[in-house]
Order: structure tokens, then C-alpha cells, then sequence
């Protein structure tokens, strides 16, 4: 059996353990990385929306487009007490309680604030108020109570009105109180009288004969014709012969 020199051996394992070190110092490393993310290429970007899959948006016989479709104002709600009567409908009376704020928290307008603190009633949808009332009572019931928030093109527009400025978006607060088919502030119109219970029709009477008036004043005395002879026909008799 043969024994290598321990010298030797030492040599050889310096050898392998040199190139070891040297095939682990040479060896390519990857340095890390990394990424910071972009905020233009990682901005929120809304997908196109193809309009004509609506088919509300695409009726038919118009021609489909590409595109997102923005809106330019909205009306907005809170039902703050859903009521239990009817639901508002068109060209109805609807009674309601009010109170009007600006977006400061001013406030331009209230029904309490109306002799007698009454209601006011007007035709829904008939444009006789503005068009954020026209439609903001839309699937409301009557006893609810809603909050509107309503922007100036569908309340007082770019002129807005004395107390209100232009451009000026306004915040409600509603309680429909009653609907109604007729005007309900309107004058009852007067009653029919029953015929039964009428006095029977009578007869005109003629206005009496007036008494003909004198053509002369009575308190002068008028003048008397002498009156004519019995016998208009006889001749006038001579004269006796007067004696000498």
C-alpha cells in the first residue's frame, strides 16, 4: 500500500480549494433590480366602452361609436323617510314642504316660512317649477321625505334669481305631503242647488200703466175760448130801427 506524503496532499488540496475561489469569484451575478413604477403608465385609465353595447345608448338605425360616455351634470338624492302612500305621478298635484339652501348653508327659501306655513302645490312635470323639482320626485311616495342636490342648470341657470346667484347648485330638503288630481289651493267651485227643493217659478208681472202727464202747468190758469153758438148755422138777426 502506498502512502501519499503529507506535503503533497497539502499542495493538492490548496490547489483545488484556489480554484474553487476562483470559479466562485468569476462567476457572473445578476445584480437586483428595481423597478420603480410609473406614475403616467400606471395612471388610472378608463377602458374604452363600446356605446353600442347599450342598447338604450344604440337604438336601431343609428350608426354604433367607440368612446366613454361622460355626463354633464347629474341629479342626486337621499331618501331620508320612505313614505307608504301612492308614488308621485305625472301631471298629479303634489303638496309639499320645502326648505332651500345654497351651498354655504344660506338659506333663500322655506314653506315654514309662509303664512301659515303651508304647503305649496304644483303640477308634476307640468315646467311650472324648476326642472330639478320637474324630476326629483321620482319613485317618491307620499309621507317620504328627500334631500335633493341639484345642479344650477336644472335649477336657476347662469342668470339665477333675486337671493340666488348664478350658477348657483342648491340643496333641498322635501316631505310630499299629499297628491292630488285637482288644484288644491284652488277656490271650491259654488254649489249646484238642488231643483227639488227650489219655489216654484212665478208668472212675471206686468209693470203698472204709467198715468200720462198734463202738457200744461197746472198751477196756471189757461185761457177760455168763448163758447161756440148752439146753432153754428143761423144767420145774425137785424137790428130794430132806433126811434126818431
Amino acid at each position: 500500500m502506498t502512502r501519499t506524503p503529507p506535503a503533497f496532499a497539502l499542495a493538492a488540496l490548496l490547489t483545488t480549494a484556489a480554484g474553487l475561489a476562483q470559479t466562485t469569484s468569476t462567476s457572473p451575478r445578476r445584480p437586483a433590480t428595481h423597478r420603480t413604477p410609473s406614475t403616467a403608465s400606471n395612471a388610472a385609465r378608463p377602458a374604452p366602452v363600446n356605446v353600442s353595447s347599450n342598447p338604450l345608448d344604440s337604438p336601431p338605425n343609428v350608426p354604433p361609436i367607440q368612446g366613454t360616455p361622460k355626463s354633464l351634470y347629474a341629479l342626486r338624492y337621499v331618501d331620508t323617510l320612505v313614505g307608504a302612500g301612492e308614488l308621485a305621478a305625472p301631471q298629479k298635484y303634489c303638496s309639499v314642504r320645502y326648505t332651500g339652501w345654497l351651498t354655504d348653508g344660506t338659506k333663500f327659501d322655506s314653506s315654514d316660512d309662509h303664512p301659515g306655513k303651508e304647503p305649496i302645490a304644483f303640477p308634476y312635470g307640468a315646467r311650472r317649477v324648476i326642472l330639478g323639482w320637474d324630476t326629483g320626485f321620482e319613485g317618491m311616495r307620499v309621507g317620504g321625505k328627500r334631500r335633493l342636490y341639484i345642479p344650477y342648470q336644472l335649477a336657476y341657470g347662469e342668470a339665477g334669481r333675486p337671493g340666488i346667484p348664478p350658477k348657483a347648485d342648491l340643496i333641498f330638503d322635501l316631505e310630499l305631503v299629499a297628491m292630488s288630481d285637482t288644484d288644491p289651493t284652488a277656490a271650491p267651485p259654488s254649489p249646484v242647488p238642488d231643483p227639488a227643493t227650489q219655489p216654484p217659478t212665478q208668472p212675471p208681472t206686468q209693470p203698472p200703466t204709467p198715468t200720462p202727464t198734463p202738457t200744461t202747468d197746472p198751477t196756471k190758469p189757461t185761457s177760455t175760448a168763448p163758447p161756440a153758438s148752439s146753432n153754428p148755422t143761423s144767420t145774425p138777426q137785424p137790428k130794430p130801427p132806433t126811434p126818431k
